[in-house]
Formats: C-alpha cells, structure tokens, sequence
C-alpha cells in the first residue's frame, strides 16, 4: 500500500510539472524565425552595414559594424566582421555556407572557430537585397542590416512591425553607431 501511495504522489507531482510547464509557456509568444523563401546568394554577397542588434559577448560595445560576404569559387562564403571597440579596430574572418538551398534557401551557417557553425537565418530581405534582417533558430540572435551605413526611417518602422509580429523583443535591440 506504501508503495502505491508514492507511486501516486509521484505520477501526480510528474503531472503538475508538466501542466505548470505547460501553462508557463502558454504565456510566451511563439518566435516566429521563418525564413526567405528565395535567395540569390550571389547578390547577397557585399558590404553590409548593422543597423541595430541584439547585444551578445563578441560584439559588446561595438561601433561601425560591418560584415562582408565573399563567394568563393567553391560555393563558400568568406565572412569578414569589422567594426570598433572604443577606437580600436577589431575584425574577425569566418566562412559561411547554404547546407540546403533547396528545401531551405533562406538558411545558412556561419563559422568564426574550426568547424564549429551557427545558424544563420535570413528572417526579411528587401527585393532589391538593400537590407536584410538576420535571426537564428532561437531568440538569441538579431541583427538589421543594410547596404548603406543609415536606413530610411520609414523601411526601419515596417521592419521593427513585422519584427514584432514574429514575436521578437524589440526592447533588446541595440542601435549601432555608424
């Protein structure tokens, strides 16, 4: 009988954990991290300025950043991150690659160290590949970018709208000087 009474107080407290579970990520918005559905790799590659970003560890207190995407002619990509800190330069060189341009054309992987590699998400991109907004699988990652080191006002609004239909938090953003 002793035994069955734990059993019962356990399969109970298992089922509270999963209905509290439950019910704490009801409250949370689902991230929306869909991505382009079409991507002319080649015309991405460029200079791209950041606009604004979520702030992490290895961009921390960074201005002026920058990537620029180089096709290699074996289908890689050369990355190069730029930007300062305080006024200092820093950079860092990486690659990226597209592990499934067909079934996902909007996805890619970036790499700073060996082969260890990031997801790289191509959330929004302008039809004239004039800004792109950058996300991962996750809530971790954001960034705006554009071509020029400003964007328009009125193309930042309507991103920041759709940025917050996906369920992002806009009040993590961190605006770049430029």
């Amino acid at each position: 009988m002793l035994k069955m009474n734990r059993l019962y107080v356990w399969m109970l407290s298992l089922a509270g954990l999963f209905s509290g579970t439950s019910c704490m990520s009801s409250g949370r918005t689902r991230l929306d991290t869909s991505t382009v559905k079409q991507l002319d790799v080649a015309r991405f590659m460029g200079k791209w300025y950041e606009i604004a970003r979520y702030e992490h560890r290895f961009e921390k207190g960074m201005s002026h950043v920058t990537a620029q995407y180089t096709l290699l002619p074996d289908g890689a990509i050369r990355v190069v991150n730029r930007g300062l800190k305080g006024d200092k330069p820093k950079d860092i060189v990486g690659k990226a690659r597209q592990p499934d341009p067909v079934k996902y054309p909007g996805r890619l992987e970036v790499s700073f160290f060996l082969w260890f590699y990031s997801d790289y998400y191509i959330l929004e991109l302008g039809t004239d590949y004039q800004y792109a907004v950058i996300g991962s699988s996750s809530d971790k990652y954001l960034w705006i970018l554009c071509r020029k080191p400003e964007m328009p006002q009125q193309q930042l609004e309507g991103i920041l709208t759709n940025l917050r239909k996906r369920g992002y938090d806009l009040s993590r953003l961190v605006y770049v000087e430029q």
